[in-house]
């Protein structure tokens, strides 16, 4: 059974910086794609980052320049640095693990942004 332990999230002010870590065993993890999503309660669910097999990461436009998302096959784990980060930013992120009709989801860590 895969595990995922997800981790980083917290309380910040704005134009801070957080880094979420996604951390999978049991799981071959480098022909999986990883992405990041977040979510406002009562809203959908946003992409925010995905990040290849070969490392390359796509963003949402409303976090480019600000977050990079990145992969340790190594470690079996995913990142999101998250720097400048602004009131909107606040949600439930998610990391998870896609193949084809396969994902594993971590359990969300939940972002908040405010002075």
């Amino acid at each position: 059974q895969v595990q995922v332990v997800e981790s980083g999230g917290g309380l910040v002010q704005p134009g801070g910086s957080l880094r979420l870590s996604c951390a999978f065993s049991r799981v071959n993890f480098s022909i999986y794609t990883g992405v990041w999503y977040r979510q406002v309660a009562g809203n959908q669910r946003e992409l925010v980052a995905t990040v290849t097999i070969s490392g390359v990461t796509v963003y949402a436009d409303s976090v480019k320049g600000r977050f990079t998302g990145s992969r340790d096959n190594a470690k079996n784990t995913l990142y999101l640095q998250m720097n400048n980060l602004k009131p909107e930013d606040t949600a439930v992120y998610y990391c998870t693990l896609t193949h084809g009709l396969t994902n594993y989801w971590g359990q969300g860590t939940q972002v908040t942004v405010s002075s």
